[in-house]
């Protein structure tokens, strides 16, 4: 068994805040917990404009398994890991999941701030393949970040993919893949800290 454990902490950037807090609703609440053998088809999906989230996860399968899980879109007031502060997010995605089986489970998750609706241009993507996996998984998106933080031994194939584009002068990119049977810890975010635009004024402290 190989150990390898990444620790990516990336980024924090100064900027003019591009969304402004939205008022946080129970607008999205779905929680699974099962245990069985058999054929597997999860697909989820969550699209908000208004807080430039765009949000998805698939799996299929036919094996062992046991998972619980919960998506949660605006949850107020959980410990997000930013700063170590209570913060409100827009998205909360918390999985345990086993699973054993001939067929590989495949999967695919991705949470995405995007710029255009006015985010801060970040994305993180996971994707695998695999005959085995234990994992546990955190995802997260408040206004001004997007995060994911994964404990996960598996017998396949592992893949992540991360970008943070702002145009004309922030180009950030992370891929990790690994094929085998791998232990491994990851924790990646993405965060803006946004300030007040400073206005010059060439009369700053002068009689004019």
């Amino acid at each position: 068994m190989a150990l390898i454990a990444v620790f990516v902490t990336c980024c924090v950037a100064v900027g003019n805040p591009p969304l402004r807090e939205p008022l946080q609703n129970a607008d999205f609440y779905n929680h699974l917990k099962v245990v069985g053998t058999g054929t597997i088809d999860i697909a989820n999906s969550v699209v908000d404009k208004k807080q430039a989230l765009d949000y998805y996860n698939v799996m299929q399968g036919d094996g062992d398994i046991e998972m619980d899980s919960t998506v949660s879109q605006s949850a107020r007031n959980i410990l997000a890991p930013i700063n170590g502060s209570i913060t409100p997010l827009n998205l909360y995605d918390t999985t345990k999941l086993t699973y054993s089986g001939k067929i590989p489970l495949v999967g695919a998750k991705a949470i995405k701030s995007d710029g255009f609706w006015g985010g801060i241009g970040a994305e993180v993507k996971e994707s695998f393949s695999v005959t085995e996996m234990e994992k546990i998984q955190t995802t997260y998106s408040p206004v001004h970040a997007v995060g994911m933080d994964t404990k996960t031994s598996f017998d396949g194939t592992w893949i992540t993919d991360a970008k943070w584009h702002q145009i004309f002068y922030k180009d950030v990119k992370v891929h990790e893949a690994f094929t085998g049977k791998f232990e491994l810890e990851k924790s990646i975010q993405f965060h803006e800290n946004p300030v007040p635009e400073q206005n010059d004024n060439a009369c700053d402290g002068l009689d004019c």
